[in-house]
């Protein structure tokens, strides 16, 4: 705890947080059942959500040798967390009454809060730290222990209850924990259980930033969304009118990339407002220049990054690091506009007004932002379509190791040029620039040099499809690959044998996940070809070669019993195998939401007709093998990711956080991972009809 807490009798701690005016009694006392509430046990973790109103959370009980109370609110991307010292033997939280919408009195008058009672039987809980603030910052201080002493508060200790609040660091409505402890007692700062009962707590905890508006269950999803209650509930708990969350608890706010690709896969079962609200996040938020904002710093987190920039004020802090999102908005806003929305329901879309807030101060049409964005793709991939060369390919931004989904600081192995960027979503872009601009959709929002820059965007994408994606191309023979592979298996303690029957005589064939600086290619087959099935039509000989490295039986290719890896470092050398672990967070686990890429990519092509039946029949053992893992592990497909370990001759699925080496834990609610929504089983053709 930091520093000494203030000591008050039962009754003055009452009045002191205005106990009676908390609305507790509104949560307690017959009121209707939320609109949405649900549970998900993954790995240590016990989450319950609940959304009613302006009421929005996320409780996190942590259960092992490190327990901890969590509580994460989507209004302006806040929470209140506790952490408890070390156990000697791990403890279980059993959530007895699960979180009800409430009102506290706040410092600006009543905030919406959550209230809850959970047990746990441990001989005690000693306080390790409480943090009341930005969900960044809980972030920080769960992955690296640390967070901005600004934000630091003290606890108040009655007789029965331990409470943390304060304002927010400029004086508005800030945050509130408070546990009352039932069975136990408080002593010295902690919590002891009482004759030789579970400690039980009731937890309330509030956030005073301004809520979010929910979608409604009639603006969200149509009759083709799939029947699945968990996806279902983590899609409503993310989805607001505002912009979609990419994740909870740690991520509970935009993120340009998550919107976009969680769209485009969800498109098929998404209602028209339900688009509109997350296309339309994206286009407010872009820069001067078109530029697609990754992330948004809003709430405290921008309070207290504007004062360490010497400025002032809680206007969002956007970050525009990442450079696979600049290229995925074109693509996505066509699939929308010209293959999903009629005519008039896309030109109103365009011809909505908003305000920016990548450029404060503006207000602009829908379509104007878009042009602007289109003009921003030109721009970058002129160099590459005029002179085919590895040095003008789209590169990360100077002093970084990040710039697309793999985000983590070793995600490309140490690449600088990204396969997906360059070889699939630069020539997606342009590609969708020039269908919208034959559709004359973008007429009444282009200037005279707007048209010039964009006449030329067919030319420049058939450039970069032909030239960019062999760039990437990796050809191992195989009796340099067999060794490699056998010695990789070795060091997992997994069997070589199918891996290594899979190879044949022919060259291992991949794409690279990444070129180095110096256009040397980085040898980990990757997930990342699921992208290509999706946003492009490549030729029936490279689906046949890029489908088969993908599918090959892991460590020769990614797929095992409980999914597809994002990543196989086999043919690495051993320091890159080291960073690509199971234990990585873009290392050899499986991504929820990267299979469903691949399994509708795998549609999508089957959809096509001038592939061969060689090739069909290729691409659908694929989807049948996939599909037997995706459904193995249906249970798991609204986290974020997972990982494994090797037992009893199988692969078993692991919660990613539950091992000690894992670099960080999975949230239970993740965007991207509702969209098997829209990405279902295929349906086979029969031989009577030859219909699908």
């Amino acid at each position: 705890m930091t520093g000494m807490a203030r000591l008050l009798p039962g009754g003055a701690m009452a009045a002191a947080i205005g106990l009676a005016g908390m609305g507790i009694a509104d949560a307690q006392q017959g009121r209707a059942a939320p609109e949405l509430a649900y549970q998900v046990t993954e790995g240590q973790n016990l989450n319950a959500f609940v959304r009613d109103g302006r009421v929005a959370a996320h409780l996190l009980l942590r259960n092992g040798t490190d327990p901890r109370i969590l509580v994460a609110f989507p209004a302006g991307n806040s929470g209140v967390g506790l952490w408890f010292e070390p156990l000697a033997r791990p403890a279980t939280w059993t959530l007895e009454q699960p979180p009800r919408p409430a009102t506290v009195d706040g410092a600006k008058g009543p905030q919406p809060a959550i209230v809850g009672i959970a047990s746990i039987a441990a001989p005690g809980l000693r306080i390790r730290q409480a943090v009341l603030s930005s969900v960044r910052f809980l972030r920080d201080y769960q992955s690296v222990g640390r967070f901005p002493p600004e934000v630091a508060v003290d606890p108040v200790i009655g007789s029965d209850t331990i409470r943390w609040s304060r304002a927010r660091l400029d004086g508005a409505p800030g945050y509130l924990l408070q546990v009352r402890v039932l069975n136990g007692r408080i002593r010295d700062g902690g919590i002891v259980a009482d004759g030789g009962r579970p400690i039980r707590l009731e937890i309330t905890a509030s956030s005073g930033e301004t809520p979010l508006t929910g979608l409604a269950p009639s603006e969200l999803l149509n009759d083709k969304a799939a029947a699945d209650p968990g996806a279902r509930n983590a899609l409503r708990f993310l989805s607001y009118r505002e912009k979609f969350l990419a994740g909870s608890w740690r991520f509970q706010t935009y993120f340009g990339r998550d919107t976009l690709m969680s769209l485009r896969l969800l498109m098929p079962a998404l209602r028209p407002q339900a688009i509109e609200a997350g296309l339309g996040s994206v286009l407010a938020r872009l820069d001067r220049d078109g530029d697609v904002a990754h992330e948004e710093g809003i709430g405290e987190f921008a309070v207290v990054d504007r004062r360490q920039h010497g400025g002032s004020g809680d206007a969002a802090v956007l970050d525009y690091a990442m450079i696979d999102d600049d290229y995925m908005l074109a693509p996505v806003a066509a699939a929308y506009l010209l293959d999903h929305a009629d005519k008039p329901g896309a030109a109103r879309f365009l011809a909505g007004s908003m305000t920016s807030e990548g450029v404060p101060g503006r207000v602009e049409t829908a379509g104007a932002a878009l042009v602007r964005n289109l003009r921003f793709v030109i721009a970058h991939a002129v160099p590459f379509a005029r002179t085919p060369a590895v040095d003008r390919l789209i590169a990360l931004k100077p002093g970084r190791m990040t710039g697309q989904w793999r985000d983590s600081e070793e995600g490309l192995g140490r690449g600088k040029y990204a396969y997906d960027v360059n070889a699939v979503f630069v020539p997606a872009a342009l590609e969708a620039a020039a269908r919208m601009m034959r559709a004359g959709l973008l007429d009444p929002y282009l200037k005279a040099d707007d048209r010039t820059a964009l006449a030329g965007a067919e030319a420049m994408a058939r450039s970069w499809r032909e030239r960019a994606p062999g760039l990437f191309r990796v050809a191992i023979p195989a009796s340099e690959a067999m060794p490699k592979v056998r010695a990789y298996a070795r060091t997992l303690g997994i069997p070589d044998a199918p891996a290594i029957g899979s190879l044949g005589t022919s060259p291992l064939v991949f794409h690279a996940i990444a070129l180095d600086e110096r256009g040397r290619a980085v040898p980990i087959v990757n997930s990342d070809e699921g992208f290509a099935l999706m946003f492009a039509n490549p030729p029936a000989s490279d689906l046949e070669t890029y489908v088969t490295a993908a599918m090959r039986p892991f460590p020769a290719g990614l797929m095992t019993d409980i999914g597809l890896l994002v990543a196989n470092a086999a043919q690495a050398d051993a320091a890159t195998q080291g960073r690509f672990t199971p234990a990585a967070y873009h290392g050899a686990v499986v991504w929820s939401w990267q299979q469903a890429l691949f399994a509708a990519g795998l549609e999508r092509q089957l959809s096509r007709r001038d592939l061969p039946a060689s090739t069909r029949a290729i691409l659908t053992g694929a989807q049948d093998r996939l599909w037997r893992a995706i459904q193995a592990t249906r249970a798991t497909q609204s986290s974020e990711l997972w990982s494994w370990a090797f037992e009893g001759g199988r692969y078993r699925v692991v919660a990613f956080g539950a091992g000690k080496q894992d670099v960080d834990e999975s949230n239970a609610a993740q965007l991207w991972s509702t969209v098997y929504l829209a990405v279902q089983p295929p349906r086979r053709a029969t031989p009577a009809t030859g219909k699908r």
